[in-house]
């Protein structure tokens, strides 16, 4: 089974790049790009202003869903929340579901999530926090050390997951 669903991913990653045709759909803003059976659909957050920075919170290709990495920023007031890694993991997290979900898709559905932490030193208090959103059977993980976040988070966290089958 797992290494069906790596053959998938791979799949999934490689016929992403060949896509070539562009329609947006003005009811829900999402852009939508297909080429031959795969479509590529730009994922948005309903209220959500659009990003300051040339991303997309997310990408569905195919059964897949591409987070773009989250940070601990609040969006109702736009600024980053207030105290140390574990309340920025939790309000990480929070974002991660809200975009997996506008994706229609979930935590329970995540396949692979890579963390970036600012110091090494915050990886246990991110574990607790990760731990209490996957509880059972957590997905694949890599975390590693970056020199600097944006925002001066001190985490960020992008995952890779499953569309849930209606």
């Amino acid at each position: 089974m797992k290494t069906k669903i790596v053959r998938l991913l791979l799949l999934a990653v490689a016929s992403c790049s060949s896509i070539t045709v562009y329609s947006q759909t003005a009811s829900s803003g999402a852009s939508t790009q297909k080429s031959g059976g795969t479509e590529r659909r730009v994922v948005r957050l309903p209220g959500a202003p659009p990003p300051t920075v040339p991303i997309s919170p997310a990408i569905v290709a195919g059964d897949f869903v591409f987070t773009s990495g989250q940070i601990g920023i609040d969006p109702k007031t736009g600024q980053m929340v207030a105290g140390g890694v574990e309340e920025q993991a939790e309000q990480v997290l929070r974002n991660l579901t809200a975009v997996l979900e506008a994706a229609g898709s979930s935590t329970a559905h995540v396949l692979k999530t890579t963390v970036f932490l600012a110091d090494m030193a915050d990886y246990a208090a991110m574990n607790e926090v990760y731990r209490r959103h996957f509880k059972e059977d957590p997905p694949a993980r890599s975390a590693v050390q970056v020199a600097k976040l944006p925002a001066n988070a001190r985490i960020e966290i992008e995952a890779v997951a499953l569309v849930k089958k209606n």
